[in-house]
């Protein structure tokens, strides 16, 4: 089919290079793996350290917690919300799950308590903003600071530590050079991505994400589905709090967690996820967690102080945010 040409008196409208088009394209859809591939070329030509099988493996696990976080919390920006509890309840969590470990000696009560309790916080999430009415924002800050009071009385103020065998394999055992909560990240990334991308439930969270009452009115039960992201957001984290728990075979009331959710929203803003939701991939969330974890790691090896590291992360977050607004439309 021809173009057809323009009318008289009508705008002119300049012809696009397709050269430009798809490079547009590109940087639309991958700008975040170029940003990952200049950063790891950076950080290999700054230390020669950088590359070693040594160091990576070291940022792969170091990754693992936030990156499943991020993952939860992906899901909950996509459908245009946000969950500032994670890293409270991550603690709360994590101390539960040391508790129920003394209390019974069973490694798998332990797991099964954590995650019980962390689809019931996701699910106090979901009904104060669906039932409530309350802004995502406000309802989870209350539930930050809730979680955080709670294991802090628990514990009074101090740690909690496990005591009993085969607990603290779940993080420290490796298969192939790599440890187990790296295999755990990867599958779940996985998990996420065909659950947000091939299946009806992803594509009503994108339908919410972009237009709430457009979703409502095409029948899409939107508190259902809005209920259903913020328990897999806090089950999400009740996996990273016990990965936590176990590297350390404990949990710290005061110190666990704290500043997670500002590192797991940064890396899902530099994955390309708009805070206004509906657009946004898993794929980039993966990688802007990686992004996070070479820049950490190539401060520490330059060292520079880890006060500075927050300097870095705002500015890297503000940057995101800028490029989204000049992509193409």
């Amino acid at each position: 089919m021809t173009n057809m040409p323009n009318l008289p008196g009508a705008p002119q409208r300049a012809p696009v290079s397709p050269w430009k088009s798809r490079a547009q394209w590109i940087w639309s859809e991958y700008s975040v793996v170029v940003a990952f591939a200049a950063i790891v070329l950076i950080a290999s030509l700054a230390d020669t350290h950088f590359a070693s099988v040594n160091n990576v493996t070291n940022i792969l696990r170091q990754v693992s917690i936030i990156g499943i976080i991020s993952l939860g919390m992906t899901m909950v920006m996509l459908s245009g919300g946000i969950d500032l509890s994670v890293g409270a309840v991550l603690a709360l969590l994590g101390a539960l799950s040391v508790s129920v470990l003394n209390a019974t000696q069973s490694v798998w009560l332990a797991l099964l308590a954590a995650l019980l309790a962390g689809a019931g916080v996701g699910a106090l999430n979901g009904l104060m903003v669906t039932k409530g009415k309350i802004p995502s924002f406000i309802a989870t800050l209350g539930m930050m600071a809730s979680a955080r009071s709670i294991v802090l009385y628990f514990a009074q103020g101090g740690s909690l530590s496990g005591k009993a065998e085969g607990y603290t394999a779940i993080a420290n055992t490796e298969w192939f050079g790599l440890a187990v909560p790296v295999y755990i990240f990867l599958l779940m990334t996985v998990l996420v991505y065909v659950l947000m991308h091939k299946t009806r439930f992803g594509r009503y969270v994108y339908a919410i994400g972009s237009n709430e009452k457009a979703a409502l009115l095409s029948a899409i039960r939107v508190n259902r589905v809005k209920l259903g992201v913020y328990m897999l957001c806090s089950v999400f984290v009740a996996v990273s709090a016990i990965i936590e728990s176990s590297r350390l075979n404990s949990i710290s009331s005061a110190s666990s967690g704290i500043s997670y959710e500002l590192d797991a929203i940064a890396a899902v803003i530099i994955g390309g996820t708009r805070m206004s939701g509906g657009r946004g991939k898993v794929i980039g969330t993966f990688f802007g967690v990686l992004i996070l974890g070479v820049l950490n790691n190539m401060l520490n090896l330059m060292n520079i102080s880890p006060y500075l590291q927050g300097l870095v992360k705002g500015l890297i977050i503000i940057a995101a945010v800028l490029l989204q607004k000049k992509e193409p439309q």
